[in-house]
């Protein structure tokens, strides 16, 4: 049995994705290995009031949220793989916790795929994917030739596998965002002829049920709110697998939900419909979960998402004043803001530098990971999204936010006059804070992003508007000032 991510055993080497051990970064991360994450996390988490910029778990400090998703991190896929093969390879889910704690990360996606099997295009190929929530029981057989799925009748391996997972990552101090429904492979039956609607259950040739969400395809009006009485059954067979999901996961203190990733601007109001679903059947259980939309493809705008029902957003890059991808903005939108790769370069980028400017710009980050063996230009975010997460916890980040026109890079969080931590990409190792506002004297400690290592800088003193900081070393670094009386 083929298995791949995480630490599996090598098999073969795929043009998108080893099949292979991953390994730790190159350079020294500055992060203990033997410190993986090993307290449960706590919550259930909610919007942070003395800094809504974050969630909390009660305790009035702020959590910030960091790490990386992969396509098969749920269910057995074959996606961006050269295998063809079904039933498809199995996911190495322990390698993949033990990749992200190794890195420190508390934080991914929960994938989900809703067709059994489609064309992908890239690297090109049919691909499988298992299991799905809905038994197939039959009479006939679906477009892939097995039997035709019962939309009435859930899969319990299913959402037994749901639960084990979330409560797995969990226990070593990981938040799971579960993503409900998936639009991205809908979208892309239009456009890159992956043929997804044909063997989708909601497609009338693959259930016993007579439901057909969208006769003709391609699949779009499943992520729409309509009132033909077919639109009704079927909002009434997605609104019971929801519900099926919180009842499954209801309990567990790590659970975030995502409504669904990537259908386009026309499933806004369907999006709306079932963030507020979820709020109000969760009034009566004993815990409640913040509930995220990303970004709407194509067509969706970022004020979307900001004038959404959701308590959290995933944006695409913007405007140039929002930045998302090369210069994150700092702007209060009224959400938690999750940066998310996936939404901005897909797969194809994110670094260092990318993470400690979303971190100190006041938001939240995810990466879209590969899972390629080190040494590889992913493990810089990898170790980056580690480092700025001991830094969210070494600071007072619940009374933290970012003050841009403080530093001259640009970047620095404060709490003015009392503690700053201020980036320099490596390309401007001497510039100036403003520190008129923050009298006495504090101690300054320099972060070097590259090693790892923490040096003790001179104590500064307070009270200048231009006081001049030069980097100790070369490359990129992170400058902590806390004021003495305080330490």
């Amino acid at each position: 049995m083929k298995r791949y991510g995480g630490f599996a055993i090598a098999a073969a080497c795929v043009q998108l994705t080893c099949i292979v051990p991953l390994v730790a970064a190159g350079a020294d991360s500055g992060i203990d290995d033997t410190a993986a994450s090993a307290v449960a996390a706590t919550g259930p988490l909610r919007v942070l009031e003395s800094n809504p910029r974050y969630f909390t778990d009660g305790s009035g400090r702020a959590i910030y949220l960091a790490g990386s998703h992969h396509w098969s991190n749920f269910q057995d896929n074959g996606h961006r793989l050269a295998s063809t093969s079904d039933p498809p390879p199995v996911f190495d889910y322990d390698g993949y916790l033990a990749l992200l704690a190794k890195h420190r990360h508390n934080f991914f996606r929960l994938w989900r795929w809703e067709m059994p099997t489609w064309y992908d295009a890239k690297p090109p190929g049919i691909k499988f994917c298992q299991p799905h929530p809905w038994q197939r029981t039959g009479p006939g057989l679906a477009a892939d030739g097995k039997p035709k799925f019962d939309l009435t009748k859930f899969d319990e391996a299913y959402f037994q596998r749901m639960r084990a997972r979330v409560k797995q990552a969990g226990d070593r101090g990981i938040y799971v965002s579960i993503m409900l429904f998936e639009g991205w492979a809908i979208q892309m039956s239009q456009s890159q002829k992956t043929d997804a609607w044909r063997s989708h259950p909601f497609n009338g040739t693959n259930n016993t049920n007579g439901i057909d969400a969208d006769p003709g395809g391609p699949g779009s009006r499943y992520f729409r709110l309509e009132a033909d009485a077919m639109s009704r059954r079927v909002l009434a067979l997605q609104e019971a697998y929801v519900r099926k999901v919180v009842d499954t996961v209801h309990d567990l203190d790590n659970v975030l939900y995502e409504i669904a990733n990537e259908p386009g601007d026309f499933s806004l109001p369907w999006q709306n419909h079932f963030v507020r679903f979820i709020h109000d059947y969760e009034v009566g259980k004993a815990k409640q979960h913040p509930v995220g939309m990303t970004f709407l493809y194509r067509g969706g705008t970022n004020q979307m998402l900001i004038d959404s029902a959701a308590d959290w957003i995933s944006p695409n890059p913007g405007s140039a004043e929002e930045g998302y991808k090369t210069n994150p903005s700092s702007k209060y939108v009224g959400k938690v803001i999750v940066n998310d790769t996936d939404h901005l370069w897909g797969h194809q980028g994110g670094d260092s530098v990318w993470v400690w400017r979303s971190f100190t710009r006041g938001l939240n980050v995810l990466f879209m990971e590969e899972l390629l063996p080190s040494p590889t230009w992913q493990d810089s975010a990898r170790v980056a999204m580690g480092q700025t997460r001991d830094w969210s916890e070494k600071i007072d980040l619940a009374h933290m936010t970012p003050e841009n026109a403080l530093c001259q890079t640009g970047y620095v969080l404060a709490k003015k006059g009392h503690e700053y931590l201020a980036y320099q990409d490596g390309s401007q190792g001497e510039f100036w804070m403003n520190l008129a506002e923050a009298p006495g004297e504090f101690a300054a400690q320099w972060f070097n992003i590259t090693t790892g290592a923490l040096q003790a800088g001179p104590k500064v003193r307070g009270g200048e508007q231009r006081a001049l900081f030069t980097t100790p070393f070369p490359g990129p670094a992170a400058l902590h000032l806390k004021r003495i009386e305080e330490n």
